[in-house]
């Protein structure tokens, strides 16, 4: 029977909404939608491009709770509040997903408070090591 795990940010809004910052199942992780909060701070930056790492950053400590990094990574979903932004963080995008290079989505979409700009949503797979022999 696979493991089924979940991992928290410690943030008070997952109890009250009902969610877990990634659910580890198996050698799958799936992690929730992230924004670019500094959670030891508990800020958002104002820029755009500074919100979009801090995105990546917080989805690099929850892959590596759950044993995978952003190499893993086969599905991810991007949501940005304006159209416009997609110029500006696709190269971002390209500097995190050099090597993974995952199955991407872009929505366009209201974020939940007006501060935020991007979120992102991605779905990893642990590698197991190749068969010696």
């Amino acid at each position: 029977m696979a493991e089924r795990r979940l991992i928290s940010s410690h943030s008070a809004f997952e109890a009250v909404a009902g969610y877990s910052r990634a659910v580890v199942d198996g050698d799958d992780i799936f992690v929730s939608g992230t924004t670019g909060y500094d959670y030891a701070r508990m800020e958002l930056p104002e820029d755009l491009l500074a919100q979009t790492h801090g995105c990546f950053r917080n989805i690099a400590a929850v892959l590596e709770q759950a044993g995978a990094g952003l190499d893993d990574v086969v599905r991810v979903r991007y949501i940005v509040s304006r159209a416009e932004y997609a110029e500006a963080v696709f190269p971002i995008f390209g500097e995190y997903f050099a090597r993974a290079r995952p199955a991407a989505t872009l929505i366009v979409a209201g974020l939940l408070q007006p501060e935020m700009k991007i979120e992102i949503e991605v779905t990893a797979r642990r590698r197991r090591p190749a068969p010696a022999g």
